[in-house]
């Protein structure tokens, strides 16, 4: 009886945990670690929205067991989001159900329609979800390239030809997390033909659709004609109106996929707090000035990043979505590894980034940089990563130089 459980054996030790502990035990020690680590947004929730909480959690009839598809009103709401900003009509009946977070929907959606066996293609590096929720599941994941275009086109295509058995359904999330890249919709024209020519479900996880800069709106791969006959997308609320311990969350799309869904999650759980719904319906259908505001507020803080970390010699793309800079490791930092890298970071300069091996293996050249401080903190990050990096050099810290002090 000594040995691990079937399914806890297939989860590798969770790498961020050896970073956190680091983190830890600098705090025990009362150093001022800056962590830009987890993707927790700091923002406070909108103040109608934790009005409208208040307000339906003052009614004891809102205390019962809510319904776990989602309330009615939650629902059509979310219908009526994705026709505004994406002109894509839903059901809301048959097309859309809530979920506590994006990460139960992808978990629970992975549980229902994957047999033992299965093989399933996902992003590497992409957010540890999409492939542990079908390897908990008990299928097998293929990796392939996490850039839209050509290359992932490809490797879908030879995926197909060469796997036994043959792939079920592929993964996409873009705005990307870790790694902040961007899909244009001709992509999306494209993967849908090639998913469709071979017999695969779409999966897109579309957390991020309102965090997006120096462009146009990232689109839904629903709006693609015929999408929706292999499609279920998930969104979430957390970061376009920072509730993320709210938890809530959607899925839209296919009807048979939602189906499957609804029918998993009847056998486990009640949906969340009706007070909850009631209030992310109230967010769905309000004013919206709130969403504009939380996106300038991470351009803001991506701006104050990016210009820092490359006026103190790192080098980094610059992401045009979501809330993180996925940074190449600087090269003469590279031996390190991704975990070696932030753990001598959060040492030298106190401050505490994601490694991105805890994204899959291909991520190991990179750390993952969330903008969830406020711009003093960020700018006090910068310095303290200045000092970290030119000291290494062997030179003196400028503070006074473009960057140090955006």
């Amino acid at each position: 009886m000594t040995e691990e459980f079937h399914r806890i054996r297939r989860l590798p030790p969770y790498v961020f945990a050896e970073v956190n502990q680091a983190k830890a035990k600098a705090r025990a020690a009362a150093e001022d670690i800056i962590d830009l680590g987890m993707g927790n947004p700091d923002s406070p929730t909108p103040p109608h929205i934790v009005a409208k909480l208040v307000e339906t959690v003052a009614d004891p009839r809102s205390h019962r067991y809510s319904t776990s598809k989602g309330i009615p009103g939650l629902r059509r709401a979310l219908a009526g989001y994705y026709e505004r900003r994406f002109g894509v009509k839903l059901d809301p009946e048959t097309e859309v159900i809530a979920t506590l977070g994006s990460k139960e929907g992808l978990a629970n959606l992975s549980a229902a329609i994957t047999s033992p066996g299965d093989t399933i293609l996902v992003p590497n590096p992409s957010y540890p979800i999409h492939q542990f929720g079908f390897i908990i599941a008990g299928a097998s994941v293929r990796s392939i390239p996490a850039e839209p275009g050509d290359e992932m086109l490809a490797a879908i295509d030879r995926a197909v030809r060469h796997s036994v058995p043959k792939p079920t359904a592929l993964i996409v999330n873009f705005p990307s997390n870790p790694t902040a890249q961007m899909a244009e919709l001709a992509f999306y024209v494209e993967l849908v033909a090639l998913a469709k020519r071979h017999d695969l479900f779409i999966i897109s996880d579309l957390a991020y659709a309102e965090i997006y800069f120096d462009g146009k709106p990232p689109p839904s791969v629903l709006q693609v004609p015929g999408a929706k006959d292999i499609t279920v997308e998930f969104t979430s609320m957390s970061k376009t109106y920072s509730m993320p311990g709210w938890r809530m969350g959607f899925a839209a799309g296919n009807p048979r996929l939602i189906s499957a869904l609804a029918r998993m999650k009847s056998y486990l759980d009640y949906g969340a707090f009706t007070p909850i719904q009631v209030a992310a319906t109230a967010a769905l259908n309000g004013p919206q000035d709130c969403v504009a505001e939380v996106r300038e507020i991470y351009k803001e803080r991506r701006d104050i990043v990016v210009k820092g970390l490359m006026g103190a010699g790192w080098d980094l793309p610059i992401p045009q979505g979501s809330m993180f800079a996925w940074a190449p490791i600087p090269p003469r930092f590279a031996h390190l590894g991704s975990v070696g890298f932030s753990k001598l970071l959060l040492e030298k300069a106190k401050v505490a980034v994601a490694p991105g091996i805890g994204f899959g293996e291909y991520g190991d050249g990179h750390v993952r940089i969330a903008f969830v401080e406020n711009n003093h903190r960020l700018r006090q990050a910068i310095r303290n990563i200045r000092g970290f990096l030119l000291a290494d050099n062997g030179g003196p810290v400028d503070e006074t130089q473009d960057g140090a002090l955006v």
